[in-house]
């Protein structure tokens, strides 16, 4: 699959990022700041804070604006509700070699950025320009709030920040997306067996992947093979037809379905795996 990835310009390798989306670090360096010293740190990194006003009684927590070329983001300690939606001990979290402190939650300990939509008319041209830029402005707010974890809300995943930062780093330098950081690898048991999907891969490549795992594979081997097919979709675009592909090893196959979105469910891509006979 390698001679099929073609990086092409960089700016094409990220998708648009939607509402839905934000990041939440985890940080202890800007607690208990005042309005004012924040907004000063924020000018300091580039970010053009501006003030918003907020919804809450007067005396809540600050909310800024901040804006990195063409992306704008809502800004502020994290509300309840983001809070229960990132809960490491949830089932459906995922964490990749991240252990969050006991105290995460505590006081102006995270910080929630989330892209505002625009209704620009050309902004569909400019929408992998401005995700790149949200992930310039999350590792410059990495490095500000010195953090120790990011969640990313599209993949319901958690990740040390300094990997996330230097995943990041290696993006915009190199054009491969970091996709361990990006996508959640979950494995399932249903009545069937064991089976495998990625949740958050649907931002970037409008379609989710679901495979079984054969009898004897490991979680590490279905991840190396589904985070490189996952990769060959970000640069690439979504599996528009079914079609067969040689695997990792030698002899191996692998065999791409798409499936159309039913349900309120994403589309999907059923991958199946085989070997020479």
């Amino acid at each position: 699959m390698a001679d099929e990835m073609g990086a092409g310009n960089t700016d094409d390798l990220i998708l648009p990022v939607p509402p839905e989306p934000f990041g939440l670090i985890v940080g202890g360096a800007m607690r208990g700041q005042s309005v004012d010293a924040l907004e000063t740190a924020l000018r300091h990194m580039g970010l053009r804070p501006e003030r918003v006003a907020l919804e809450a009684a007067d005396g809540g927590p600050p909310r800024f604006r901040l804006r990195f070329g063409a992306v704008a983001v809502l800004a502020g300690p994290a509300a309840d509700h983001a809070l229960d939606a990132a809960d490491p001990d949830h089932p459906s979290t995922s964490l990749l070699a991240a252990s969050l402190p006991r105290e995460w939650r505590g006081d102006d300990h995270c910080w929630m950025f989330v892209p505002e939509p625009t209704d620009e008319p050309a902004a569909a041209t400019a929408q992998p320009t401005q995700m790149r830029e949200f992930f310039k402005m999350l590792v410059l707010l990495i490095d500000l709030f010195d953090a120790s974890h990011l969640f990313w809300s599209p993949a319901r995943l958690w990740s040390d920040a300094a990997q996330f930062r230097a995943a990041i780093a290696e993006m915009l330098a190199s054009g491969m997306p970091p996709v361990l950081h990006l996508v959640a690898f979950r494995r399932r048991e249903d009545a069937d067996g064991a089976s495998m999907g990625t949740r958050g891969l649907a931002l970037f490549a409008g379609q989710e992947l679901e495979a079984r795992i054969p009898e004897g594979w490991t979680v590490a081997d279905m991840v190396k093979r589904l985070s490189r097919l996952a990769l060959d979709m970000m640069l690439n675009g979504p599996v528009r037809h079914d079609r067969t592909m040689r695997g990792l090893e030698s002899g191996e196959w692998i065999d791409l379905s798409p499936s159309p979105a039913t349900g309120g469910q994403r589309s999907s891509v059923i991958v199946e795996f085989g070997r020479d006979r």
